[in-house]
């Protein structure tokens, strides 16, 4: 799983940055590489205070980083230490041949991904996938019975099997999580839409088949960048005038702007001379009227509609035809009907009068021997 341990040495030779160290940890004597020297005062230019490794660690993952203090080197590796650990690299394959062939035997819902072997053959660890909890006592016993040493079971997940069984990703570089990253954060769709990216997901995935770790490397950036732009739906006031923001590009800090007159511009976010103008009031279109209207329509104050009593309705139907027979009569109802004085708003009662009961009576009245 390639972990990191700052570990004590006390020998003559000085081992350089990059050799080979045989170590005594927590599961066994170990063969391991050096990276840096923690000293103080060291004179190589690749070596670090402790002060800057824990620093280094804290921002990292702090408790969740994969670092140890519990071993001690012991020695400088030789050559026949490193041929060893060569050996049973090359019969490690015989382990998980037969790992394979027990678990098929056992018919256990796991699947054996790596065999890891130490140098000093204390323990063999095999690390195995599933998707639920597995009851492998049995395979650990015929495990160790076969090959006569500790059997360590570990399970992991996806992106831990990409970390021991992946090589290179589509960029040409080993695997993150093989290489250097050691805490695997989770990742989601939000970063691959923030960083506008294809969301073909063969394209996003990595060898684990979950989102590619890298998603995340410049996800501070771009929320930093995306901050200083405007949202979008926001008006605002460019050189070119007044429009709507519809898109917005992070990186190269662009502006797409939808303006009134229905023009679309891209301008520079250090352009933009107002944001969030208020929408101009557009003036009201003009109300078109087939007939008089009055002063309070003309201002556009239109008044509710009136609506007449069931009786005034009910003699109106009642009456529509004395109305017609008496229209040769109207010369004597005065100027109002004769169009000569004031006209009033339709829907209007006459001043003194009733409605249509009113012009019933006043008709009946106005005859030869007529009455109420």
């Amino acid at each position: 799983m390639r972990h990191l341990g700052e570990f004590p040495y006390g020998g003559d030779v000085r081992p350089l940055c990059g050799s080979k160290v045989v170590v005594r940890t927590r599961r066994g004597t170990e063969l391991a590489e050096v990276l840096t020297t923690t000293c103080a005062d060291t004179g190589c230019a690749r070596s670090v205070s402790p002060q800057k490794m824990a620093d280094y660690i804290a921002s990292s993952g702090g408790a969740d980083y994969p670092f140890t203090t519990e071993g001690r080197v012991l020695r400088v590796a030789s050559e026949e230490d490193i041929a060893q650990q060569r050996h049973l690299d090359a019969h490690r394959y015989e382990y998980v041949r037969a790992g394979k062939e027990m678990i098929a035997e056992l018919q256990l819902p796991m699947r054996l991904i790596e065999v890891e072997l130490i140098l000093g053959g204390e323990m063999a660890t095999f690390y195995f996938g599933s998707e639920v909890r597995v009851d492998f006592r049995i395979l650990v016993k015929q495990l160790a019975a076969r090959f006569h040493t500790r059997i360590q079971m570990h399970q992991i997940g996806a992106r831990d099997e990409a970390r021991v069984a992946a090589d290179y990703e589509t960029c040409g570089q080993q695997c993150c999580c093989r290489q250097f990253l050691k805490v695997l954060r989770p990742i989601n769709m939000g970063h691959a839409k923030m960083q506008k990216a294809t969301l073909d997901p063969s394209k996003i995935s990595g060898r684990c088949g979950r989102l590619k770790c890298c998603l995340r490397y410049e996800e501070q950036t771009y929320d930093e960048l995306r901050r200083r732009l405007p949202r979008t739906g926001l008006r605002v006031r460019v050189q070119e005038g007044v429009g709507v923001v519809v898109e917005t590009m992070i990186l190269t800090q662009l502006v797409k702007v939808r303006l009134d007159d229905d023009r679309l511009v891209a301008v520079a976010n250090d352009e933009i001379l107002e944001r969030d103008v208020a929408a101009s009031a557009q003036p009201a279109p003009p109300r078109v009227s087939s007939g008089p209207v009055n002063a309070a329509q003309a201002a556009g104050d239109r008044p509710p509609p009136r609506r007449r009593p069931i009786e005034e309705r009910m003699a109106a139907d009642a009456d529509d035809g004395a109305e017609m027979e008496g229209e040769a009569d109207n010369d004597a109802a005065g100027p109002r009907d004769r169009g000569d004085g004031p006209q009033q708003a339709p829907g209007s009662a006459p001043p003194g009068g009733m409605g249509a009961l009113g012009r019933r009576r006043r008709r009946r009245r106005d005859r030869p021997g007529g009455g109420m």
